[in-house]
């Protein structure tokens, strides 16, 4: 394995926050990472998160074409302007990371990949996937799972499975530059679901790293209830 982001300097550390859900499923005709969270919207929050890590020069959000007019007015309303550096998503996810990953100039560092409805990440989690991706080359953030786990057959018969082998998978999820630039020269798949599921799929080993429960992902009103 290349090391090509060991002991990078902060000024090579960088972010992709994407950000390319509607409000479908939080029944809201504003797409979710617009919708407010105690007063702000919930991609301010995020991005703020980061913001506290590293420098907003080194931050790329991922945004529909759709969405970025919308933006743009939030944060003149919200006096929200850090020089964040906006790209214009693709159709899908893995395409949406390239076109983040294609704005980043330099060769070697780390970067680390964000949804942007993830606005309760810490930044000591944010600085750890930094740590352990200079180290090892990557920094995949889960949690355990805390519930009973059955596999369904195709049969539609289930069976128990032990939950300690399980992990749920979050973000961030943090790479070295030189070898995140080689996994996503690949093929889109139909079972990237994530960066890590390109990595893997690359040929490179996954480092998991403690994240947090309350690192939820805002997908329904009921994520948005009692915050």
């Amino acid at each position: 394995m290349t090391n090509s982001g060991t002991n990078a300097p902060n000024h090579h550390h960088f972010a992709i926050i994407v950000a390319g859900g509607s409000g479908s499923r939080m029944k809201s005709d504003v797409p979710k990472q617009f919708l407010l969270l105690n007063g702000k919207p919930i991609l301010q929050h995020t991005l703020e998160q980061f913001l506290a890590v590293i420098p907003a020069s080194r931050i790329i959000l991922v945004l529909p074409a759709r969405d970025q007019m919308i933006w743009s007015a939030l944060c003149d309303q919200h006096n929200f302007h850090p020089s964040i550096q906006i790209v214009t998503g693709g159709a899908t996810r893995f395409q949406s990371v390239r076109n983040g990953l294609a704005a980043i100039e330099v060769d070697e560092g780390l970067v680390a990949v964000h949804d942007g409805v993830r606005p309760f990440i810490t930044p000591d989690i944010i600085s750890t996937s930094f740590e352990t991706a200079a180290q090892t080359g990557s920094a995949v953030t889960c949690v355990p799972v805390k519930d009973s786990v059955r596999v369904v057959e195709p049969d539609g018969s289930s069976k128990a499975v032990d939950r300690s082998l399980y992990r749920l998978i979050q973000t961030p999820q943090t790479f070295q530059l030189g070898l995140f630039r080689q996994a996503f020269k690949v093929e889109e798949q139909p079972f990237f679901t994530d960066c890590a599921s390109v990595m893997e799929y690359s040929g490179f080993p996954i480092t998991l790293i403690e994240g947090s429960y309350e690192n939820i992902k805002i997908t329904t009103p009921d994520d948005l209830r009692g915050r």
